[in-house]
């Protein structure tokens, strides 16, 4: 797959996309990091990947990390749009402040991260973009309000993002995950969960793994016609 990046690669569903990739034959794998140093460190040294310390909420730091990282690894050729923020609130009780903190990292951050990349990418004539939504953008979830947001215009960004640079031989497409446990889940309470996980049609539900094989799938020449697209894996929650 030659190089790719995985952006919040040290935990979750993240870290789940890094191990998978790690695993592929001719893959140079990048990830960030932004809290945990340590963890990341420990994904690093398990994987082979490499680590990348990355705010989303810097507006220069993509474009001087995407150097960074070709200088290293050689020229991109994928990108996961993985991390994310969620803090849960009602709408009225949402302050200017967080609102902006979800809305700058989930959807600007991605936002810089593609734009980045995309120059080398339409000079190459190739490269995959995969963006990891939520079921969120496509069910309302009280207290989700500035999240929900976030996520479903990921899902718009990704559709006019494939119209703009499918004839330059880049695709992009969507993930959505269903419930995952991950540390982004954990503190959500359990009637919550329960929720979330009551339309499910499979009662094995969806592993991280799983995802993480969706994205592989996305990444990949067996998805080489396929851009502009949003891939649902819920265990059947949204039929």
């Amino acid at each position: 797959m030659g190089t790719v990046l995985v952006t919040g690669g040290s935990r979750g569903l993240g870290r789940a996309v890094v191990e998978a990739l790690a695993a592929e034959p001719d893959t140079a794998v990048a990830f960030t990091w932004n809290s945990d140093e340590g963890t990341a460190r420990e994904v690093a040294a398990a994987t082979g990947a490499h680590a990348f310390r990355l705010d989303l909420r810097d507006h220069a730091r993509p474009d001087d990390l995407m150097v960074e990282i070709e200088d290293a690894l050689g020229p991109l050729s994928g990108l996961v749009n993985n991390a994310g923020l969620r803090r849960e609130s009602l709408l009225a009780m949402t302050s200017d402040e967080d609102w902006e903190a979800v809305l700058d990292t989930n959807l600007g951050g991605l936002f810089r991260c593609c734009r980045a990349v995309l120059r080398g990418m339409m000079v190459r004539r190739r490269g995959s973009i995969v963006n990891v939504s939520s079921l969120s953008a496509l069910h309302g979830v009280a207290g989700q309000g500035a999240y929900s947001a976030s996520k479903a215009g990921i899902l718009g960004l990704t559709r006019s993002l494939a119209r703009e640079v499918g004839k330059r031989g880049v695709r992009v497409n969507a993930v959505v995950p269903g419930f995952v446990a991950t540390d982004l889940t954990a503190g959500l309470p359990a009637e919550k969960v329960a929720h979330l996980r009551a339309g499910e049609c499979l009662a094995r539900g969806v592993e991280p793994a799983d995802v993480a094989q969706a994205v592989l799938f996305l990444l990949s020449d067996r998805a080489a016609a396929i851009t502009g697209q949003t891939l649902v894996v819920d265990a059947g929650a949204s039929a």
